[in-house]
């Protein structure tokens, strides 16, 4: 089967810099509940997994030193937080899921834990988390640090994070703490709400989750990155893997590199979904998605482009010859991002124009183009070959690409037997897994206990 996420961000230029000029385009609805309302509810008619909600908590200020170049072409700014969208869209809908992207490294993750059980509450279990570590130097700076963490060091902060967050969410309050007992007066049994006593490096927690268990109690794990580093650590924690390439030999890399590192960790193939990035333009036949993605083509802003390039990959591309050919610079932002374009692919020696022109469109996957047969061949071709459970799908034009494929691709996989026709029941994760709403016993979150601590007892309050 084929799992269909749409990746969007609260915001006017997410992934197809320049189409928001586009007559068509609808991005600049981005602040009106309605936009979000009409997608959601265009997103359950098509079955999809979720909406993937993406986030950054700074500006694209490494194109030539500067944040001009992101506001002067809406480079993903301005930006609204993405969390506020969810109740809005889970209001309206009844099955879609919601992965929402929030970047530990600037949160601690005692009032994170509170913010996601409620979400969960309120979605009756349809949340999922996206777990980043951040990429922008500016976003750092935003919060008081000169520079962020080097990439590593970020994630040695973020195994920390995840080790709190686990005991809040899986082990303060035990099954049937809360016993809602009118009669005796009893909410909850305070011998089954627990203190975490958590002291580490990086983080000292001593009390209790201040929620009660969610539906789900940990949300449905989403990661991104694929560095040897980031593969280790999905292995370890993710449900679900975003990836991104330019190419079925990039990708498919990606994807052998993520199994891997999932047995040596102990962990089922089935206990990890691989979403790849890509975007459809597609129509009625084969000459109108041609004309539309030649219309769409028309309005890609190439200095725009190499903003969010130069932002993702930490490389100032304002710097380079357009002609100039890529190569691998070890940086502290988003190194799968130039490594893509760079070292992914050997048959492929990429220039900054060509990547320009490629992420112009759609991002860092690819753009997939035909009549509803014709896209459901390339669809199914590059899930056989390389390994992928579906696609995160990007859009052209908000939200008439979305529109498409839920009307034209949708019904023709489903033909083909290789989509789901309704939802099955549940949480989000009970829909992905097909097992309960919780994490499955040998998942780390579920291994965690809660050991005796000498703190006193006056900390734990």
């Amino acid at each position: 089967m084929i799992r269909f996420n749409a990746f969007q961000m609260n915001t006017v230029g997410h992934m197809s810099p320049g189409l928001w000029t586009h007559p068509r385009d609808q991005s600049h609805r981005y602040t009106d509940p309605a936009h979000w309302i009409e997608l959601a509810q265009l997103l359950e008619r098509g079955r999809f997994d979720s909406v993937f909600l993406a986030d950054v908590l700074g500006v694209y200020d490494v194109y030539e030193g500067s944040a001009d170049a992101a506001l002067h072409h809406a480079v993903q700014v301005p930006l609204n937080d993405p969390l506020a969208l969810v109740p809005l869209m889970a209001q309206a809908t009844e099955h879609l899921g919601f992965g929402v992207t929030c970047a530990l490294s600037y949160e601690h993750p005692y009032p994170f834990a509170r913010r996601i059980s409620t979400l969960d509450h309120l979605t009756n279990g349809r949340i999922g988390w996206n777990i980043v570590t951040g990429y922008l130097d500016s976003a750092a700076r935003n919060l008081g640090s000169p520079q962020q963490l080097g990439h590593d060091d970020r994630y040695d902060v973020a195994d920390e994070y995840l080790e709190v967050v686990y005991k809040l969410w899986e082990h303060s309050w035990e099954e049937g703490a809360v016993r809602r007992d009118k009669s005796s007066g009893v909410f909850a049994d305070p011998a089954r709400v627990h203190p975490i006593r958590h002291r580490g490096t990086h983080y000292v927690v001593p009390g209790i989750h201040l929620c009660e268990p969610s539906p789900q109690r940990t949300p449905v794990l989403f990661q991104a990155g694929t560095s040897p580093r980031g593969k280790a650590f999905a292995a370890r924690h993710a449900e679900c893997v975003f990836i991104s390439g330019p190419s079925q030999a990039v990708v498919k890399k990606s994807v052998d590199g993520l199994r891997g590192a999932l047995q040596a960790e102990g962990r089922p193939a089935g206990d990890l979904l691989i979403y790849a990035q890509a975007l459809i333009i597609t129509g009625a036949s084969e000459a109108e998605a041609r004309a539309k993605l030649a219309d769409c083509t028309a309005y890609v802003d190439l200095e725009a482009a190499l903003a969010l390039f130069s932002g993702w990959t930490g490389v100032d591309f304002s710097r380079y010859s357009p002609d100039a050919t890529i190569e691998y610079l070890d940086t502290d932002a988003g190194r799968s991002a130039l490594a893509s374009f760079s070292q992914g692919d050997p048959g492929r020696r990429w220039t900054v124009r060509e990547a320009a022109e490629f992420i112009g469109l759609g991002g860092r996957g690819p753009v997939i183009v035909g009549d509803a047969r014709q896209v459901a061949d390339q669809l199914e071709q590059w899930v056989d070959e390389t390994g992928i459970d579906g696609f995160n799908l990007t859009f052209a034009l908000a939200h008439e690409s979305m529109r498409d494929v839920v009307e034209h691709i949708v019904p023709e996989l489903q033909r083909r037997g290789r989509y789901r026709r309704e939802y099955g029941s549940g949480s989000l994760r009970h829909k992905l897994f097909g097992r309960g709403d919780r994490l499955p016993p040998r998942h780390a979150a579920r291994r965690i206990s809660l050991q005796p601590d000498p703190m006193p007892a006056s900390e734990t309050a």
